[in-house]
């Protein structure tokens, strides 16, 4: 089967993309297929039909890769994907909508208000900081409302860090949000669609060594962060915290496989982030570390994610 790897592209997770993509890449040739390796640019099209693949397998991150613009595209020509559909990846991308359905769906997620450039610029936002941060209390998380990996996001201890923290999410963003922060147990659930459902792996907590959240360098340079997986919680609130993410699957549409990011309070219970439709698979990233500790090899994982792509659209799936 021909398989063709998108990754890389031009979002600020280009490298995090190339090293998932690559990761793929050996993994499809040590399951006999061929690989068809594609940096995603403007000849994407032009090598899609020139290369006429069977699959796609989405190692893209960021903008155009998990926002359902290249979806959109992989739907045009006709060609199965991996991971989640359009409407899904549109919701994850968007830690606002995604959060407003939550919200509206019954989902615990943490208290947060979101404005627009616009509204900093023309609308007098600003105007409202003390109030919002009254709402919030210290500290409280600042973060653009499309960007993954942690990129972007920073905590304002106090009311003379939010300017700072402002300008820096709306330098990867036109949108931001502040987010109470929740202080707590930093969990992430990884999760294969299975029987047409989300099955949850085991959990994974991180513990950054020099920050207080799990930034992008703590998330992807090798010995920033510390990895328990499974982690010592008790069975009660394991399971509190798999219901949090397969209801967030279920509200978000995710397809596939995805990742939910939670925070656990001491007393309390789990609190969404956000879910990554497409989750990193490079040698740190936490849905593979997932898969090894439920007995899921890597190999194994990216077959199932193709063959979940071709039965989903219709075709017969390869033995």
């Amino acid at each position: 089967m021909k398989v063709a790897v998108l990754k890389g592209g031009s979002s600020l997770e280009r490298q995090v993309s190339l090293r998932s993509g690559g990761r793929v890449e050996d993994a499809l040739e040590r399951l006999g297929h061929e690989a068809l390796a594609i940096d995603v640019g403007p000849d994407l099209i032009e090598r899609l039909r020139t290369g006429a693949p069977d699959v796609a397998f989405l190692a893209l991150h960021g903008r155009n890769g998990e926002d359902g613009t290249v979806q959109e595209l992989l739907e045009i020509l006709g060609i199965p994907y991996t991971g989640s559909g359009v409407l899904a990846c549109i919701r994850c991308m968007d830690k606002v909508l995604a959060k407003h359905l939550l919200i509206e769906a019954g989902v615990t997620t943490p208290e947060f208000f979101a404005f627009s450039e616009l509204a900093f610029r023309e609308l007098g936002a600003a105007e409202a900081l003390p109030q919002i941060e009254e709402r919030l209390t210290f500290p409280i998380v600042v973060k653009p409302a499309a960007q993954g990996s942690a990129l972007g996001i920073k905590f304002a201890r106090t009311a003379d860090d939010v300017p700072a923290a402002l300008v820096n999410a709306f330098s990867y963003d036109d949108k931001v949000l502040l987010e109470r922060h929740i202080d707590g147990r930093e969990l992430a659930v990884s999760m294969i669609e299975q029987d047409g459902g989300p099955l949850a792996l085991p959990i994974v907590e991180a513990f950054p060594r020099d920050e207080d959240f799990f930034d992008f360098e703590a998330r992807y340079e090798i010995g920033r962060t510390e990895y328990r997986c499974p982690p010592d919680l008790a069975d009660a609130d394991t399971a509190a915290v798999e219901d949090a993410a397969r209801a967030t699957w279920k509200v978000l549409g995710c397809q596939g496989f995805a990742r939910a990011d939670i925070m656990l309070p001491e007393d309390g219970e789990p609190q969404v982030l956000e879910v990554n439709a497409t989750p990193g698979l490079t040698e740190t990233s936490l849905l593979p570390m997932a898969c090894e500790a439920a007995g899921i090899g890597f190999d194994q994982f990216v077959e199932r994610a193709i063959e979940l792509a071709i039965a989903r659209a219709g075709e017969p799936v390869s033995p």
